[in-house]
């Protein structure tokens, strides 16, 4: 794109996996006025909306940013934060439809997911809605 860090574009990353250095990166983050802030994860998403209403936000890879109270809506995000999707949460209950339809002798899922991500929690929400 024409951008080299060297002379038209300064990143400043910060890595977290604990809630205390995702806040702490958040801050970090925000001390440094930066033009823009990218996230790819609910965690930070949500840490850096709640430590900036000035600084615009783009997220990727989030699911569902509006039950996770990111954006008001997907059409018209407000505020100042926006960004993508990584899936939308009714497609989660066509996963199972189309495992069961690749193996439909299964009787058990394993779902794999943290509790303290609301977007796998409204998948798994979505998954066992249509398991019946």
């Amino acid at each position: 794109m024409g951008w080299s860090e060297e002379n038209n574009i300064h990143l400043d990353i910060r890595w977290g996996i604990s809630d205390a250095d995702i806040r702490r990166g958040a801050t970090e983050l925000i001390g440094l006025s930066p033009d823009v802030l990218l996230t790819n994860a609910p965690p930070s998403a949500l840490a850096l909306q709640k430590a900036t209403v000035t600084i615009p936000i783009v997220f990727a890879a989030v699911t569902d940013p509006v039950l996770l109270g990111l954006v008001e809506g997907l059409a018209r995000p407000g505020g100042n934060i926006t960004g993508f999707t990584s899936a939308e949460v009714a497609l989660s209950g066509k996963w199972l439809e189309l495992l069961k339809e690749i193996a439909p002798n299964i009787k058990r899922v394993g779902i794999f997911a943290p509790p303290s991500n609301l977007g796998a929690q409204a998948q798994i929400g979505a998954i066992q809605g249509i398991a019946p």
